[in-house]
């Protein structure tokens, strides 16, 4: 599985990746999409041979200077630099490390104290989730926000965007959050390509969505970072909020993210609206 893993992440950076943007003569009939083989190992400073057994995930002896040096070489960002390392070592029995990153699928649930912290953030929606895209806890304001998510369960991010039906009407950029979530998901896969419970969600979002499967497929990779969502709500309407995601010491499986409203505008007054219907309702979809 590891060296499949390998094969298609480096096939696919590759294949997007011109001769013209890799500073190579881009004349004559070329046969693959994006670089040849011989060509990242030109660009990477190793033999031919040598590229070609890590394509083919027999990666036994490689280095971390000839990782680094292929990530260059496919102008890989830092997200798909760490994956390309993280599914070498792991291929080679020796998993990356990252302190504070979370595992994928990992099932501790939040302490007492994180739910407390995300309790104290009244002026914003906040949530803690896990690699796998589960949201595990949030607060008064979180709960309200995503209320759609949280009619469902278990409540999980990526499970709501492609298989619930009002999801691209609840999120105006679905299709970038989609994209967005699927990468983060499969950095989760490469950081811990074992976990069973990362691997059931995989299948069976596969197997019932087709836009799923294609994203999938393109092997995009990212990591969870501050971003803008925009939201249609079924109470306030319009909502534009920017996220911050932080990791926390004391439960490192799990990212809490909060997002708040610029200052005067019209998404502020829709979330000081939406936290006062939240706390006058407290229905039995928001606890």
């Amino acid at each position: 599985m590891g060296a499949v893993a390998i094969r298609d992440f480096l096939v696919s950076r590759r294949a997007r990746i011109t001769p013209e943007r890799a500073g190579l003569p881009g004349h004559g009939l070329r046969r693959v999409a994006g670089l040849r083989r011989e060509e990242v190992a030109q660009l990477a400073g190793v033999s031919v041979e040598y590229y070609i057994r890590l394509e083919r995930g027999h990666c036994q002896g490689i280095s971390d200077s000839v990782l680094a040096a292929v990530a260059r070489a496919l102008q890989l960002d830092d997200a798909e630099r760490q994956h390309l390392f993280d599914l070498v070592h792991t291929a080679n029995g020796a998993p990356s490390v990252r302190p504070g990153d979370p595992q994928p699928g990992a099932e501790v649930q939040p302490g007492a104290e994180v739910q407390r912290l995300l309790d104290a953030m009244t002026d914003a929606p906040a949530y803690a989730m896990n690699g796998c895209l589960d949201v595990l806890a949030a607060n008064l304001l979180g709960r309200a926000l995503f209320a759609p998510l949280f009619a469902g369960s278990p409540v999980n991010q990526a499970r709501y965007l492609f298989l619930d039906p009002g999801a691209a009407a609840f999120f105006p950029d679905w299709r970038k959050l989609a994209h967005d979530a699927v990468a983060m998901l499969r950095a989760s896969a490469g950081l811990s390509p074992g976990d069973e419970r990362l691997a059931a969600l995989v299948a069976e979002l596969s197997a019932q969505s087709r836009t799923f499967r294609e994203m999938w497929a393109a092997y995009d990779v990212r990591t969870r970072r501050s971003g803008v969502k925009r939201f249609h709500h079924p109470v306030v309407g319009p909502l534009t909020l920017t996220f911050q995601s932080l990791t926390l010491v004391t439960d490192p499986h799990l990212r809490i993210a909060a997002g708040t409203a610029e200052p005067g505008s019209e998404s502020e007054t829709a979330l000081r609206l939406l936290a006062s219907w939240a706390a006058a309702t407290r229905t039995e979809g928001l606890p």
